[in-house]
């Protein structure tokens, strides 16, 4: 009976703060009908529990029900379990400690990708290729990709003993790691993609991203940067004030970056560019597609608004609900939708969500092949940008220019999927301990491959043959091959440099900087003549 009211207490305290807009110790002072509702919700989580068919914990109960009840809302307001609310918390710090290693799952193996210069992993040895087979005598072939992880981390200055099976080893090598702090970088990728042109990637908005992009633009300008292309593809969003930091950057001071709205006074704000970054002035464009979300629309809508850069891509996720994070009991957290995001022009960042189904597999975002990127259900409302051009709302943030990016063939799929890339260029990197940055792999390495997935049951002489019959595969496979051998020999951002080549999108986005410095020059032009906006026409996109 203790543990059951316990729980039923439990139930009690973490929905007060949503139904009754009080919390803990304020529960005696809710309205009359709010007690009985929570009289009703305690009666049938006790009738639930001592009477279902089946055994059910107190807690599966309670936090299933708040779930239920938040899908009512929004898609976006979510119960946060103590442990997903840690993990939020540790998602959004700058740091954290453990290894130093990038792991994947490679062939049902956990596999490290490569380690990271300078920590506990690369001062020990370890290698790309390197499988974990054990954590603390623990076997890794049933851990998820989250749960390893977690094994892998820790307080600082504490170890952890890690098994691992290299190729050419005929016995498992036994390690202890001291776990360190890892710096946790959300500019993924900072270099010079072509000569005088950089490439800024930023993974999510968490609380050092501002800092990483203006020590990535300083750098790039160190070697020569003329103009910069800003990579927001699959950046789900993060912390509003570090999208405002980054959106500062250039942007004008004294421009609007984004307002929300919502019920209650406190979430009716504005940000504005506050100056205390030096002006970019340089040509700009921003790729996206339909997995950015949230703080990198509120970015990418910002420079397309102002005209301080071209936006091209696919038409982003549409996220434009404003999370408020509340502590709860028990270390439980809610993030309850409190406003919504509007660009400086005034469009509703936010994607209709009557439907979650609809919303969650985007089925509402067909694209109209009269008007590419224009969102047609339900019809949206035009605004304009500082120059007069037409942008949409309610639908995320519409590309200047939309580029696809491109299907790649099943046979190519399915040589990924086996890891076969990735394990023969492993090995083939041990082998060749003398390339450089310069090596190119041609076709006596693509028949080594063939070779070695014929060797390693992979794939028939037959298909492969058939396969790599056609150049744009043999061209796939040779620079997936070669970023392979980067990443073992020279880290992820070389291995990155190497797949540019052969990213459709990144190549499209470079052909466009022509384009992109005509609308900074326009911009320059509205400024320099405040009367030239009139005869700026509109719609030119």
């Amino acid at each position: 009976m203790r543990t059951r009211w316990r729980w039923i207490a439990l139930s009690a305290l973490l929905l007060g703060p949503v139904v009754g807009a009080v919390a803990g110790t304020r529960l005696l002072a809710m309205s009359s009908g709010t007690r009985e509702n929570l009289q009703l919700y305690t009666e049938l989580l006790t009738a639930a529990r001592e009477r279902y068919g089946g055994d059910v914990a107190y807690r599966e109960l309670v936090y299933a029900s708040i779930q239920g009840m938040l899908r009512t809302l929004d898609p976006h307001t979510n119960f946060l379990s103590p442990q997903a609310f840690r993990q939020m918390r540790e998602k959004q710090s700058a740091s954290f400690y453990g290894l130093g290693i990038l792991v994947g799952m490679r062939g049902g193996r956990l596999t490290v990708i490569t380690p990271i210069e300078g920590t506990p992993a690369s001062r020990l040895g370890i290698r790309a290729g390197d499988v974990i087979q054990k954590i603390e005598g623990e076997p890794t072939d049933k851990l998820s990709i989250d749960e390893a992880v977690s094994r892998l981390k820790g307080p600082k200055d504490t170890q952890v003993r890690i098994t691992i099976v290299r190729a050419g080893l005929e016995e498992p090598l036994e390690l202890t790691v001291t776990r360190a702090e890892i710096p946790q970088n959300t500019v993924r990728y900072s270099y010079m993609i072509e000569p005088g042109t950089g490439y800024i990637a930023i993974s999510d908005f968490a609380r050092s991203t501002g800092g990483e992009v203006a020590r990535s633009i300083e750098k790039l300008r160190g070697l020569g940067m003329k103009r910069l292309l800003v990579d927001l593809r699959n950046n789900g969003g993060g912390l509003l004030d570090q999208a405002v930091d980054v959106a500062d950057q250039f942007l004008p001071r004294g421009s609007t970056i984004v307002e929300t709205k919502g019920r209650v006074r406190d979430s009716q704000q504005a940000f504005a560019a506050s100056g205390n970054h030096p002006e970019l002035g340089l040509p700009v464009v921003v790729l996206v597609n339909g997995g950015t979300a949230s703080a990198a629309e509120i970015v990418s809508g910002a420079i397309q608004d102002h005209d301080v850069g071209l936006v091209v891509g696919q038409p982003t996720w549409g996220k434009g609900l404003v999370q408020t994070v509340y502590n709860l009991s028990y270390g439980a957290g809610l993030a309850l939708t409190t406003a919504k995001y509007y660009t400086p022009a005034g469009r509703l960042i936010q994607r209709d969500y009557s439907s979650f189904f609809d919303y969650y597999t985007r089925a509402d975002a067909a694209g109209d092949a009269a008007a590419p990127g224009r969102p047609t259900e339900p019809p949206s409302e035009e605004f304009q940008t500082d120059l007069g051009r037409k942008v949409y709302g309610g639908g995320g943030i519409t590309p200047d220019v939309e580029v696809a990016p491109v299907e790649l063939a099943p046979f190519l799929q399915f040589l990924l999927s086996r890891s076969a890339f990735f394990t023969f260029a492993v090995e083939y990197a041990h082998r060749h301990p003398e390339i450089d940055r310069d090596w190119r792999p041609g076709t006596a390495v693509l028949e080594e491959f063939v070779r070695y997935a014929i060797e390693r049951g992979i794939e028939e002489r037959a298909d492969l043959d058939a396969g790599f019959s056609e150049s744009a595969h043999r061209d796939y496979a040779l620079r997936q091959i070669r970023a392979e051998v980067f990443t073992s020999k020279f880290g992820v951002e070389a291995a990155h440099q190497v797949l540019a080549e052969g990213d459709a999108q990144i190549q499209a986005a470079l052909g466009l900087f022509p384009r992109a410095g005509e609308l900074l020059a326009e911009r320059g032009r509205l400024l320099r003549e405040p009367d030239v906006r009139a005869q700026v026409p509109t719609g030119r996109d």
